[in-house]
């Protein structure tokens, strides 16, 4: 897969059988993936709170609530977190009703071992796209801390030169506040 560290993947659906075999597959296709099988929304919710996952696959047509009803109730700290609505139960407005709501991905479950290949592509791909954009917030928070903490004057400034940021000890430097800059 190229990736370095574990995939860790929440898998919801109501059918035992389905999520037996997905896992067995995903573990063939994918060099290091540990997949948390739940068979009802609840308990994929419940287990968020528990562990940390790094991808969410789920059914659409499951009894006590469909899969975007699920993405739906994710908690807010949870959000960001690839989900992929891997259904038996595709039409086209189910699919536009997954992109509208922000659904990472839709992948119809079709006969034959290739979905397996392409469902395990797409998960690669997208905690790929995931934790680096997690870095790259991290690494930007990270730079916003140093700048501001910084004893020494740091200035910000876009393409045209315009200054969009100055840290304290600038302000001290130059002797202008970050509004007369």
């Amino acid at each position: 897969s190229g990736m370095s560290a574990a995939i860790d993947v929440l898998h919801v659906d109501d059918d035992p059988s389905v999520l037996d075999l997905t896992e067995a597959y995903l573990e063939r296709e994918l060099d290091s993936v540990a997949v948390t099988s739940v068979t009802d929304p609840e308990s994929a919710l419940a287990r968020l709170d528990e562990d940390a996952f790094d991808c969410v696959i789920s059914d659409y047509d499951m009894p006590a609530m469909d899969g975007l009803e699920l993405f739906d109730a994710i908690p807010e700290e949870y959000q960001k977190i690839p989900f992929v609505l891997y259904t038996g139960k595709g039409s086209e407005e189910i699919a536009s009703d997954a992109v509208s709501a922000g659904v990472t991905d839709e992948l119809r479950k079709e006969t034959g071992t290739g979905q397996y290949a392409v469902l395990a592509n797409r998960i690669t791909n997208a905690v790929q796209q995931y934790r680096s954009e997690r870095e790259l917030d991290e690494n930007r928070e990270r730079l916003s801390m140093l700048c501001e903490q910084s004893p020494l004057g740091v200035v910000e400034w876009d393409e045209s030169f315009r200054f969009t940021r100055v840290n304290e000890a600038a302000q001290g430097i130059l002797g202008y506040a970050e509004s007369e800059l």
